[in-house]
């Protein structure tokens, strides 16, 4: 499974410089702040002296800001920049150090929690999103989230509640309709699915293609079966007669082994498209793929050759 976090919220400048200063003489020393959440296993000390020795460390470090001076606001946009620069550990350190300046505890448990995604640290990001939610229980982008840690940890039926909470709160999000349309997958649910996927490919077309980018929203990519699905999305097109996205989606089951030949003739939907040159030819290209992926599972061991005595 592939996990996407989008870019929501702001654009961040890869190289922005981030002012140091003595802005902290009215806070709150960092001694008397409130503990910051428990640190997750970092990676190990060699890595993450590595990730130091690297170029964009040394475009970013100078400018980081002290976190025992600097205001809540500045720390934690340093480490929103740390996240964009691919510094997750260092990133979490930094919305840490904002939490103990005073900074908003629901915004920095999010974006704490995005960082422990991205880190394929499920069980902890979903401690995160569970404490957002109960001090912001309208927050539609952290029930997305939370959905998104219980689906990594397989449980379905709790994430699509928590992403019919994020659609409901907030109907005009592709990626919440996206995110539930998946868990209908995982759950073989295919009429909700597709239903989901509709709504959300309405809202945005491109939402299932790739995009790259760090902020407040989760977005689930791809499946544990994702031919199967690619084939879903070609189901959902041809009963919407979209003969473009049709033989695309067709395509990308094909490429990713499933039986396109067996799944189009079970389904009325796609009878008009058996006779389509283009698709003719990714039935062909199916169907070699899986000669070919059959031939060599049943190909039989090499006999190793006797020892000379």
């Amino acid at each position: 499974m592939r996990l996407r976090v989008v870019l929501l919220t702001l654009l961040l400048p890869l190289a922005l410089p981030l002012a140091s200063g003595a802005e902290g003489n009215q806070l709150q020393p960092l001694s008397q702040a409130k503990p910051t959440p428990p640190s997750a296993p970092e990676v190990s000390s060699a890595e993450r002296i590595a990730l130091h020795n690297s170029p964009d460390w040394e475009i970013v470090a100078p400018h980081l800001p002290d976190p025992q001076t600097a205001t809540a606001a500045k720390l934690e946009m340093a480490g929103d920049i740390l996240m964009a620069r691919r510094f997750p550990e260092d990133a979490l350190d930094y919305y840490g150090y904002a939490m103990a300046r005073g900074g908003n505890v629901s915004v920095l448990l999010n974006k704490m929690g995005i960082v422990r995604l991205e880190l394929r640290q499920p069980a902890l990001a979903r401690e995160m999103f569970q404490r957002t939610v109960r001090v912001q229980k309208k927050n539609a982008a952290a029930w997305n989230n939370l959905g998104v840690a219980e689906y990594q940890q397989k449980d379905f039926h709790s994430a699509a509640s928590d992403y019919r909470k994020a659609s409901h709160l907030d109907r005009h999000s592709a990626v919440f309709h996206s995110n539930l349309g998946m868990v209908y997958f995982e759950m073989k649910d295919m009429e909700d699915a597709q239903r989901q996927f509709a709504i959300a490919m309405r809202l945005d077309p491109k939402i299932m293609d790739p995009a790259e980018g760090f902020g407040a929203v989760a977005h689930v990519m791809g499946s544990t079966d994702y031919a199967s699905l690619c084939f879903e999305m070609a189901t959902m097109y041809a009963n919407q007669h979209r003969v473009v996205e049709t033989r695309r989606w067709l395509a990308k089951a094909s490429e990713g082994g499933y039986d396109v030949r067996a799944g189009m003739q079970a389904d009325m939907a796609f009878h008009p498209y058996l006779k389509d040159p283009e698709v003719k030819q990714i039935l062909i290209n199916s169907d070699l793929l899986r000669k070919k992926t059959v031939a060599s599972a049943n190909l039989a061991p090499l006999k190793s050759e006797p020892a000379p005595q």
